[in-house]
């Protein structure tokens, strides 16, 4: 952990490294680990670090409390618009994808919006079975633009059609049977089953991860590539439009 100085903010995501497992941790409760720039500039950073890291077999990507990511930080999004931010959150779903290293996710608790494309993006996602999910874009005039390049790639076509039209909360449970994570425990079992995984994952030899990642992973990052640019601009003209600011700004009045 990086302490802040006068003039630097507080560090959001956090880093340690044991047993050949990255741990990236979000750490940003004051808007529940919001999709902030600073935060996916410090989650990039992060992946960039596991990747040139020897030491390093395995990322691991949790969260510092029971919320795993609320998805967009709304409040940037409605004073700032979301332009460079719709194009990074590819970018970051890419890198996650193409990372020469498998990441794990595990998520305690909530998982929202675009906190669910960086879930879809790792090739292993463990949740608590009594952890919600929601694809909550429809209910504020969006879509999930950038994130159905990963969330839609991993889940059933009615599973996609059923959460994504519906904006509606489902469990870990749902999401293990609907393919989105790869399997959802007892919350008193998640800390086990994650750390029972990493260390299965780290035995792997570093070539033998790299290219077996590579193969399994083709099809997602060519998604990627083919589609990016075009659900980047769907969502930056969606987050500017009249309709979506409305209800950006009631949301935001509500949790006020």
């Amino acid at each position: 952990m990086t302490a802040p100085t006068d003039d630097a903010p507080a560090e959001l995501v956090h880093y340690a490294v044991a047993d050949a497992v990255a741990t990236i941790t979000l750490d940003s409760p004051a808007n529940r680990n919001a999709l902030s720039r600073q935060l996916v500039t410090e989650l990039f950073g992060h992946l960039e670090r596991a990747a040139a890291d020897e030491a390093v077999r395995v990322v691991l990507v949790e969260s510092s409390g029971k919320v795993f990511c609320s998805g967009a930080d709304l409040t940037e999004a409605s004073t700032e618009g979301m332009e460079a931010g719709t194009r990074r959150i590819v970018d970051l779903q890419r890198l996650i994808a193409t990372l020469d290293k498998p990441v794990v996710t595990k998520n305690l608790g909530a998982v929202r919006a675009g906190g669910i494309g960086i879930v879809a993006a790792a090739d292993i996602a463990i949740s608590a079975e009594e952890a919600t999910f929601a694809l909550t874009e429809v209910k504020l005039g969006l879509a999930a633009a950038i994130i159905s390049l990963t969330v839609h790639h991993r889940m059933s076509p009615r599973a996609a059609a059923l959460t994504t039209l519906g904006g509606e909360v489902f469990s870990g449970a749902e999401a293990a049977a609907y393919g989105l994570v790869t399997k959802a425990v007892p919350a008193e079992r998640l800390d086990e089953e994650v750390a029972a995984t990493c260390a299965s994952l780290a035995t792997g030899a570093p070539q033998g991860l790299r290219e077996s990642k590579r193969i399994l992973n083709r099809d997602l990052v060519a998604r990627i590539d083919a589609l990016g640019e075009e659900m980047a601009a769907t969502s930056t003209r969606l987050f500017a439009s009249d309709e979506a600011r409305e209800a950006m700004t009631a949301f935001l009045s509500r949790g006020k």
